[in-house]
């Protein structure tokens, strides 16, 4: 049962709008921004009903005040170890609430200016970045023993990652199908789900016509038919499957 001052409160009714309505159509948030902001507030509901020793279901927007979301913050930095950018991204999911919220109803401006005053957490300066030498970058691309199945798709995939500059998870999501090599192009799927396509150089589309060239699998055994387009570049295959 709500009491009058949650009913004029309306902060669920405003959290609600804000999960269903405002995130995922009106801003076109992805998934996994959205999965990170209700985190967010899952966490930092239990802390002030906790700090207040209420129900999380009696939480309003004067609880959430600028003392208590930076209580809440330290906290997490203490317990959870949080860096400096997951402790400004989590401010910045907070904040986001109250923007929409305060858009909707005026009269709530006022709490998005108390957590105006909650500052950003600077960074450590981060150390200068040391490249590998050419001879270095050589060494490792040719670690993978190409003789083998599991070897060539390895080079292979190292080779088109450091060609690509490629983000792990865009690899990961990679099928051979996005490798177009008449074009020189290769189709990624980016972060918040964007597509991008980024050019290849021909010497790694040659690369690409050895790794899903049919192989034998074993002295003695016909070859393995050639993989199909549709294939994950990463495919797994098991060690006994890579003696030739």
């Amino acid at each position: 049962m709500k009491t009058r001052q949650q009913a004029a409160d309306g902060f669920y009714r405003h959290l609600r709008e804000w999960f269903t309505a405002f995130l995922p159509r009106q801003r076109g948030a992805a998934q996994n921004t959205i999965t990170s902001c209700r985190q967010t507030w899952n966490m930092l509901l239990g802390y002030v009903a906790e700090h207040h020793h209420i129900g999380v279901e009696k939480v309003t927007f004067t609880m959430v005040d600028r003392v208590t979301v930076t209580g809440f913050l330290e906290h997490m930095r203490a317990t959870k170890s949080w860096t400096p950018s997951t402790y400004n991204q989590r401010l910045a999911c907070i904040r986001s609430f109250f923007i929409y919220a305060a858009a909707a109803e005026p009269t709530l401006t006022i709490y998005l200016a108390d957590l105006a005053a909650i500052p950003r957490l600077k960074a450590p300066a981060a150390a200068p970045v040391k490249y590998m030498s050419t001879d270095a970058v050589t060494a490792l691309l040719a670690a993978p023993d190409p003789g083998t199945r599991i070897g060539l798709r390895d080079q292979f995939f190292m080779i088109l990652m450091y060609d690509l500059a490629a983000r792990d998870a865009e690899m990961l999501a990679m099928n051979l199908a996005d490798i177009d090599t008449r074009r020189l192009t290769v189709d990624l799927l980016g972060k918040g789900s964007k597509p991008r396509r980024l050019p290849i150089t021909s010497e790694t589309a040659q690369h690409l016509g050895r790794y899903p060239a049919p192989r034998p699998l074993r002295r003695g055994l016909p070859p393995q038919p050639a993989t199909g387009d549709s294939d994950v570049l990463h495919r797994a295959e098991s060690s006994s499957d890579a003696d030739v």
